[in-house]
């Protein structure tokens, strides 16, 4: 589709989008909300001014430390915004970092970039200056509002990163002293529907972070595709998560959802199964957003909290296993929202809700959104047969200057996440495993995450992951890596009595040939599984052999 004239003065990222023949198709017309999106638009405008003009009073954000009203919010993401704009010189298209752990004074940062027209890179707290000078240099960042808190690591950053030249700090720094003594009203930019808002790096197994750029009218779709058919929040609900605003599910889920629907959200700095399930009781929470580890973390501690306001749960960030989703339902009754996403495409684009809710699997297409399973050519498989999910919709993958990744993840104009489904007569899609957890042994193309499912319903198996390591009769063999209960003990015996269980719930030949007990599992932030590292390990250590 033909781009709309940027608002941008430093013409930085729109210089930087993929070529034409590369860009993703781009569907504005699967929703009536999206299709009638205008081609001057800023996502702050609409999700911040708009709400506080309209309901100043009504809170919107809440911490152990402090609660901002949309009103207040709003004045101090304007007073932020003076700061960026007089202090600091940022025009529009300039990059801004910021790094924080989920707090209100984040979003509120957050919204001032949108204001000036400036473009949001949002990194996680735990990364080192490495990382953050990389991230700088990338984006060609020379500004950075962070936490105070965060602080040492940040300074050591300005002397890594060739083009970051200043530093401000909130949460009792000099942002905050600079912020106060300017006017608590500012005049949003005018920028274009389609100019870059938000530049969110993701990492591979190898090789540099890649960034996928995303437009104004990005931010609003993900709001009127997944938060309104999928979601479906009320303005009285409250939202409460584990996803950092750093990643596209925690803005979604923790920042944009609640304020699409004037609702609010409660931010926790440092998310735990006790802080999740503490903050719903306490703040009456009503929509709960993590990963599904962490709902398997939560389950035994179910008992020890009033849980009554809780009307929906959304999982996100790695594929929900069968027997979470049971358990969860036993023990609170509700069905939790499977959905599957990506940093490329912003948020999530296969998932159902409520009575189209099927066990087992992801979901459908969402609303404004279309998903079809191909082979290697990019040609439809028959329905039933397993392979890689194609999608296409409102949002797309926009690499930063990255052409080689680029033709990887878009090809003829359809985005492809890197995911193996099988999908049945009704369209609903069946995760098998991501393409590279697909495990081929002796022919068998076996998923590594069904193998998984089935040890986790084995009563004494705590966490899992699988993988294919490498074997020279059987080319790979699926080996599990099992973190017991603490009532269980590792050892032959019990190595035995799980690959008899697999054997006996799926089909015999995915069993786990190796089954190595280990005290704990790699995890991104989030609580994904990074069951690369594993592989790696396994592979480096066969090429030593």
């Amino acid at each position: 589709m033909r781009l709309e004239p940027s608002s941008h003065v430093d013409s930085f990222c729109r210089d930087n989008l993929p070529p034409p023949e590369q860009m993703p198709a781009i569907d504005l017309a699967g929703v009536a909300e999206v299709a009638a999106y205008p081609k001057r638009m800023n996502c702050a405008a609409e999700l911040l001014d708009k709400r506080a003009a309209a309901h100043p009073e009504r809170l919107a954000f809440s911490s152990e430390r402090e609660s901002l009203t949309y009103g207040e919010l709003r004045a101090r993401a304007d007073r932020i915004a003076h700061v960026l704009r007089d202090d600091l010189g940022i025009r529009p298209g300039n990059r801004v970092l910021l790094r924080s752990a989920n707090n209100p004074a984040y979003v509120a940062c957050w919204y001032a970039v949108q204001k000036v027209g400036g473009v949001v890179v949002a990194t996680m707290p735990m990364l080192r200056a490495r990382e953050l000078a990389t991230i700088a240099d990338l984006a060609r960042i020379e500004v950075a509002l962070c936490d105070l808190r965060l602080r040492a690591e940040m300074d050591l950053t300005l002397g890594r990163a060739a083009t970051l030249k200043r530093i401000m700090y909130f949460g009792g720094g000099d942002l905050d002293a600079a912020a106060a003594k300017k006017p608590e009203r500012f005049e949003t930019h005018d920028t274009s529907a389609d100019d870059v808002c938000l530049i969110a790096f993701t990492s591979g197994t190898t090789g540099p972070p890649k960034g996928a750029m995303h437009f104004h009218r990005d931010i609003l779709a993900m709001c009127d595709t997944v938060s309104r058919y999928v979601v479906r929040p009320r303005p009285d609900d409250v939202f409460v998560g584990s996803p950092p605003i750093a990643f596209t599910f925690g803005l979604g889920v923790q920042v944009s959802f609640p304020m699409h629907a004037g609702a609010a959200s409660h931010l926790i700095e440092t998310p735990s199964p006790e802080a999740l399930l503490g903050a719903i009781q306490a703040r009456q929470a009503s929509i709960l957003a993590t990963a599904p580890t962490m709902y398997r973390a939560m389950l035994p501690l179910l008992g020890k909290y009033d849980l009554r306001s809780l009307r929906t749960c959304v999982s996100a960030g790695e594929h929900l296993p069968l027997a979470t989703f049971k358990a969860w339902r036993e023990a609170t009754g509700i069905r939790i929202v499977d959905g599957l996403g990506s940093t490329e495409m912003l948020h999530i684009f296969v998932s159902a809700a409520g009575d189209d809710i099927r066990p087992g699997a992801t979901g459908r297409a969402i609303p404004g959104y279309r998903a079809r399973v191909v082979d290697e050519h990019g040609n439809e498989v028959p329905l039933g047969t397993i392979g890689r999910l194609a999608v296409q919709g409102p949002t797309g993958c926009k690499y930063l200057a990255n052409p080689e990744k680029q033709r990887q993840y878009v090809r003829d104009g359809w985005n492809y996440p890197g995911d193996a489904y099988l999908q049945d007569k009704d369209g609903y899609l069946f995760y098998q495993a991501r393409t590279d957890d697909l495990i081929v042994s002796a022919g068998y193309n076996i998923s590594g995450p069904e193998v998984e499912t089935a040890m986790l319903e084995h009563p004494k198996v705590l966490e899992c992951a699988v993988i294919g390591a490498p074997d020279a009769e059987r080319g790979q063999i699926v080996k599990a890596f099992v973190v017991l209960k603490a009532s269980a003990e590792a050892g032959e015996a019990m190595a035995k009595a799980l690959q008899d269980h697999v054997k006996a719930t799926i089909a015999p030949y995915k069993y786990p040939r190796a089954v190595a007990f280990v005290d704990s599992l790699p995890k991104t932030a989030t609580g994904k599984l990074q069951r690369f590292v594993l592989r790696e390990k396994e592979w480096a250590g066969a090429k030593k052999a």
